[in-house]
């Protein structure tokens, strides 16, 4: 866990005024304690990637949210496809086999239902 300014000085190219706001507008969700913001590891990830779409990507504020959304949906799928996978891993390997053959019987016919 690490306080806004260890984040800003981990981070770099990045002002407390931006962070801030970055806060305000549920771009990043630090816990707020007593003593300030305490940032996890994967809110100063989602700082650095905010602050490199921004910097290096050059995308802008009004572009940022839908970005963003679209990012958490894509990580919510990957962890869902995680589950899943762990799910048929722990099947029998007649049910493993199973699913194997049906999704490659997918593929092969091109049937994405």
């Amino acid at each position: 866990m690490m306080a806004l300014e260890q984040v800003l000085a981990a981070v770099g190219r990045i002002d407390r005024r931006d962070l801030i706001l970055w806060i305000e507008r549920r771009w990043v969700r630090p816990q707020h304690e007593a003593g300030g913001y305490v940032f996890t590891d994967l809110d100063v990830a989602r700082v650095t990637l905010i602050r490199e779409m921004r910097d290096d990507m050059a995308i802008d504020d009004e572009a940022m949210p839908v970005v963003l959304g679209l990012l958490d949906q894509l990580y919510g799928t990957r962890r869902r496809l995680r589950h899943l996978v762990d799910a048929v891993a722990a099947q029998p390997e007649e049910v493993r086999r199973s699913v194997a053959a049906e999704l490659r019987r997918r593929a092969l016919g091109g049937d994405d239902a």
